[in-house]
């Protein structure tokens, strides 16, 4: 199977995902809070309708692949082939009718990202990349993406979910770097990353992260001309602390305020 034939299946993927969550969506939605540990960490029926239409998808069509998705769990996890399912990333802005959620489709081989998409089915756009290009489809037309230049730190644009889902000493960290950039902004989840990658904003800084928040991510930054690692300079693969930059002077300068 080519590059080619694994983009085209994840747009069947999108679609399909798509369709499920669209009616959902700004409507009377019920919400389940799946958090064991006292803080709010919604699912609704839309994030499981979705990922359940996807596996089962995935599984007519790749029945050797295997599947591990938000909602359900993991599935063939050792195969060589795994699709990385967040079915909505942004639930909270979901669930108050905000546009800035997506769903997130990553192919991994070997447990490497090799291709990923963000499709945010409201506004009918789709960001992809398999780590040597990225690409956008929307209401804009069809384009490369592409992150840009910011030789410094002070010139940037930051944003966060919220530094609220922080700890305490991350917060402090984080506060370093937001006090040194031109403007912060808050809210956006996995979308931020794609207006990271069009070069519309500089830096994202996060915590607590999770594989299925990032595997999809990854590709499309690279591909876009970015970076994407822990705080420690590590590899973004296992989620936790990440910060993105498109520039890799920005990277490094926030790497030092975040460590120092």
């Amino acid at each position: 199977m080519t590059a080619i034939d694994f983009a085209a299946f994840v747009k069947e993927l999108a679609a399909v995902s798509g369709e499920t969550i669209r009616p959902f969506f700004r409507s009377a939605l019920g919400v389940e809070n799946k958090s064991r540990s006292g803080g709010f960490d919604p699912v609704t029926a839309a994030d499981r309708a979705a990922e359940a239409a996807m596996r089962a998808l995935i599984k007519r069509t790749f029945p050797e692949h295997g599947v591990i998705g938000e909602e359900f769990g993991a599935d063939r996890a050792e195969a060589e082939y795994v699709w990385v399912l967040d079915p909505i990333d942004g639930t909270k802005s979901f669930i108050c009718g905000m546009p800035a959620w997506g769903t997130l489709i990553a192919l991994t081989r070997r447990g490497e990202p090799i291709y990923g998409m963000m499709h945010q089915p409201f506004t009918h756009e789709y960001f992809s990349g398999d780590g040597s290009g990225a690409q956008y489809r929307g209401p804009a037309g069809d384009r490369v993406l592409q992150v840009r230049a910011c030789a410094d730190l002070k010139d940037a644009i930051l944003v966060t979910t919220s530094p609220l889902l922080m700890n305490t000493a991350d917060r402090k960290c984080f506060e370093r770097v937001e006090e040194t950039v031109r403007l912060s902004r808050y809210g956006g989840d996995c979308y931020a990353y794609c207006v990271l990658a069009a070069g519309h904003v500089d830096l994202i800084i996060e915590t607590e992260l999770k594989p299925h928040d990032v595997l999809a991510l990854i590709p499309i930054i690279e591909g876009a001309g970015g970076i994407m690692t822990t705080w420690e300079n590590g590899r973004p693969h296992q989620g936790g602390r990440i910060i993105a930059a498109g520039d890799k002077r920005v990277h490094a300068q926030a790497m030092a305020l975040l460590n120092g």
